[in-house]
């Protein structure tokens, strides 16, 4: 049973990883280059939460293929160790990627996205976001900005998430395998089988 839901985490880690880098890209390309000002700075928080989201992305998809190769081999040592510490540093990266992009959705909604509309040049930048700049000074539209972000970054926070909890159970089967904590004494006697 262990190596079947260990398949299937990594499995879902795979398609996980590979929805967070797309989402990570799509923010990147549509919200991101738009916030960086004049010098190309982007707004730390925003810049910060991306990066770590695209790092876990990749984490995760190699946490998927290291999951599945254990699956296929359960008796090597070896690997069962090379699960147990990338599942545990994308389970605490993912949690730190959740808590940046919680930051960066909390940032934008108490500040109505001014942050987002700040690489604009415009000297008629709204209090809100979603109101539109009277001047067309600014190189892009202000009204769909706050929007996209918001559109983009809760269903990255959900893929994150979801990326902690299944790289916790790839560690927890990890530990079983290895022999460690109480579920892996249940777990050694089923492999054993009834003696007698």
């Amino acid at each position: 049973a262990e190596p079947r839901r260990l398949m299937r985490a990594g499995l879902g880690l795979i398609v996980l990883g590979h929805g967070s880098l797309v989402l990570g890209a799509i923010v990147h390309g549509s919200v991101l280059r738009h916030v960086a000002g004049a010098n190309r700075a982007v707004t730390p928080e925003y810049a910060v939460a991306n990066v770590v989201s695209v790092g876990s992305g990749l984490l995760s998809i190699a946490v998927g293929i290291v999951g599945i190769l254990v699956s296929h081999n359960p008796s090597r040592a070896a690997m069962h160790w090379t699960l147990l510490s990338v599942s545990l540093l994308n389970l605490l990266l993912s949690a730190v990627c959740s808590m940046g992009l919680m930051l960066a959705i909390a940032i934008t909604i108490h500040g109505r996205g001014r942050h987002l509309v700040m690489g604009c040049n415009s000297s008629a930048l709204p209090a809100d976001a979603r109101a539109a700049i009277a001047t067309n000074d600014c190189p892009f539209n202000t009204t769909r900005i706050y929007d996209t972000a918001l559109a983009l970054w809760i269903p990255s926070m959900v893929l994150v998430v979801t990326e902690a909890v299944l790289s916790g159970k790839c560690c927890l089967v990890a530990l079983i395998l290895r022999g460690i904590g109480p579920c892996a004494r249940s777990y050694g006697k089923d492999q054993v089988g009834p003696v007698g």
